[in-house]
């Protein structure tokens, strides 16, 4: 009975929700494409990915739809609104980072809070030899400074083995460490790769302190200049591509089987015969691998890094991403990473404008003390604590996850009558 009410539409031969759907995503598409200066357009464009992830049809048909979206539709908006461009570029390295940080957090349960020290490191490789820095300390005749933008793509390779170094120099001392204590030296090595960073210009100067470095040369590739914000929006699409797979494969094989087990439990794990210090040291250095790359394609785009870019706060905003999104679920890093940034970039900047305006105007009297882009951090704080009450598994609750929580629900419910059972028996 159920199942003829959801066909309302006979002739389309599926049910009434998934033809919504799918008529939100095309439409969502072309919208966009339409009017690409518009906000709620942007919005709905970016939502679309979510409903189409939630949809129930064959990968073969969601995969060209996405395919189609992110290389035709956004890049043709994007071409007469770069600012979107940029959003979603910016979007898509915290995506790369978000799932990077959730191979460590959500599938090996290891709490990193200074994960941005693996991300500074993979800036700073390609920085300091792709401005005239590294001239201040090599002294070879056939050294050139700066490298060209050739080079960025070997750089993509080294910035990910130094952060991995770096990963499992951090990996080694924390190995019997959990909880606040793992949280605790975490946080002190993303503070002291800062400090270095920050002071690291004397005797020799390596990384100029605190003026940083630039200009940083842009990538290249076969003699053309890739330094137009379609071009990195092209290259963060293809990095986040392979990281997304690569995590994928990760968390169905026997190495994110070990890493679950040692999640949820370091004895029974060792019990059975998963090498707990091997698996850790991978995480950490596969975790901080990702970043790395990314840090090479932040400095390039950005063509200017300094330490304040390193700071705390980004560690625990990747970290805020992942708790939104699902922890152990790499769709939910992605969507964690998109909501926070556009919630960042777009949401709150919009309305602040939205109130400015409506201020000069003389429609409100809006005073600039309740300006919303300065309560950024509070509206965060505001909705992981509504997360953690009513929605602790994320936007999208990892399968193992979900089931354990649902599993637990059953039992406390099987206890709860039982006990009803046992008092109403005494009674």
């Amino acid at each position: 009975m159920t199942k003829q009410k959801e066909h309302l539409f006979p002739a389309s031969g599926m049910p009434a929700s998934q033809l919504l759907a799918w008529v939100f995503i095309i439409g969502a598409g072309v919208l966009f494409y339409l009017l690409p200066n518009s906000a709620i357009a942007f919005i709905m464009f970016l939502a679309s990915f979510l409903v189409l992830y939630k949809t129930p049809a064959a990968p073969l048909i969601k995969l060209p739809v996405a395919a189609l979206w992110l290389c035709v539709i956004m890049p043709l908006a994007g071409l007469q609104n770069t600012y979107y461009l940029g959003v979603v570029t910016q979007a898509g390295i915290y995506v790369a980072l978000a799932v990077g940080l959730n191979i460590v957090v959500g599938f090996a349960g290891l709490l990193d809070m200074g994960y941005v020290a693996f991300y500074a490191s993979g800036a700073y490789i390609y920085s300091i030899f792709a401005t005239t820095q590294a001239a201040n300390f090599i002294h070879f005749p056939w050294a050139h400074f700066p490298i060209s933008g050739m080079w960025f793509w070997p750089f993509l390779i080294f910035g990910m083995l130094i952060a991995a170094l770096f990963g499992i120099l951090l990996g080694f001392p924390v190995l019997r460490l959990r909880g606040d204590y793992l949280a605790i030296v975490t946080l002190g090595f993303g503070e002291i790769i800062r400090i270095v960073l920050n002071n690291l210009d004397k005797p020799i100067n390596i990384t100029n302190g605190p003026q940083g470095l630039t200009p940083i040369q842009a990538p290249a590739l076969f003699g053309h200049i890739l330094n137009q914000p379609l071009d990195y929006y092209f290259i963060v699409l293809v990095a986040i591509l392979l990281i997304i797979i690569v995590a994928r494969r990760l968390e169905v094989s026997r190495i994110g089987r070990a890493w679950a087990a040692m999640r949820e439990d370091e004895l029974a794990a060792r019990s059975m015969g998963v090498p707990l210090v091997k698996m850790k040291l991978m995480a950490f250095a596969i975790g901080a691998s990702f970043a790395g790359a990314m840090g090479v394609i932040f400095a390039a785009k950005q063509t200017f890094v300094d330490p304040s870019s390193f700071t705390f706060m980004e560690s625990i905003g990747i970290l805020a991403m992942i708790i939104l999104g699902g922890m152990g679920n790499v769709a939910g890093a992605v969507v964690g990473a998109v909501s926070v940034v556009v919630l960042q970039l777009q949401i709150l900047k919009q309305l602040s404008d939205y109130l400015g305006q409506l201020s000069a105007e003389g429609i409100l009297n809006i005073p600039s003390q309740i300006d919303p882009a300065k309560y950024e951090r509070m509206i965060f704080g505001l909705i992981l604590i509504l997360m953690c009450i009513y929605r602790s598994q994320g936007i999208l609750p990892a399968k193992r996850r979900l089931a354990s929580w649902w599993e637990q629900i059953r039992t406390r419910g099987t206890k709860k009558e039982t006990e009803e059972g046992v008092d109403a028996a005494r009674s």
